[in-house]
Parts: C-alpha cells; structure tokens; sequence
C-alpha cells in the first residue's frame, strides 16, 4: 500500500485514541480514501492487518457507509441531494442535467476523466432545496439552469 507520509502520520495518531484498535477503522478508512480517492481490496486487507482483525470486518464496514467509495472516481465529485424535499423540488431533473451535460452515467465517471455524479441521502437543506455538492461546496435553490450553469463553471476550471 502505497499512502503518504501524512496519511500514515495520521493512522498511527489515530490508533492509540481507541481504547481497542479494532475501533480504529472508520478514521482509518477515512484517512486511506483522502489519500487514495477509493478503498480498494488492496486497502482493507491493509487495514485489517494494521488492527489485527479479519478483512472481512472492514470489508463490512466499507459496504455499510455510503460515504466510503471502493471504486475510482473523477476528479470532481458531484452529489445531488435525492431526498423528499430535494425530490420533490426537481432534484432528479438537476441531476439528470448534469448527467447530460458531463456524458456520464450515474456514479459512472464522465469520458474525460474528471466527473462522478451521484445521489446523495440528505444533504440537510431542505429549506433551500434542490441541492447539491460538488466537492465541498453547497449549491442551493437548483433548476436546469443553474445546473446548466454550475457544469459550464466546473468544465471551464478543468
């Protein structure tokens, strides 16, 4: 396994904060997907042999969590808010926007290499819904448009 100086600062930082390693997975799992952008096989045998557990534990706990991801994706990670509120405000034509506008499949990842689209369970902010991330950032108050708009500022920065 091939992880940063500063990704394996952080698990040996984070094992000890645990009063058994075992209980150490998530940050862990969390710390090897920001170094690596997925969590292979490669990954969780890694990380079973490192808590002195059976892969299959960790393995459990990546299919479990939406939020871990065991396959790649692009370089920009967009996740569109499926949720009541979002629903029923037009999330799905916002997506399907984006899929359109990137020539991707949903969580497929776009030809150029630099787009994943998703749906997200709630993004809790049902107040301003549809919503979406991309990244880190909040997008709120969503039509076609400005999902139009929001695809032409992410192909210009690429």
């Amino acid at each position: 396994m091939n992880l940063s100086s500063e990704t394996l600062a952080e698990i040996e930082a984070a094992i000890p904060k645990y009063p058994e390693a075992r209980s150490a997975v998530m940050p862990l799992l969390h710390a090897i997907q920001q170094d690596q952008g997925y969590l292979s096989n490669e990954a969780a045998e890694w990380v079973a042999k490192k808590l002195g557990i059976e892969p299959i534990n960790v393995l459990s706990v990546i299919t479990f969590y939406p939020f871990f991801r065991q396959q790649p994706i692009g370089k920009r990670h967009v996740r569109v808010c499926r949720t009541l509120s979002c629903a029923m405000a037009g999330g799905s034509k916002v997506c399907d926007t984006m899929l359109k506008e990137f020539d991707t499949e949903l969580n497929g990842v776009s030809p150029d290499g630099e787009v994943t689209v998703e749906f997200a369970e709630c993004l809790a902010s049902c107040g301003s819904a549809p919503v979406m991330l991309v990244d880190d950032e909040l997008y709120e108050n969503l039509d076609e448009a400005k999902a139009a708009e929001i695809c032409q500022k992410i192909k210009a920065e690429a």
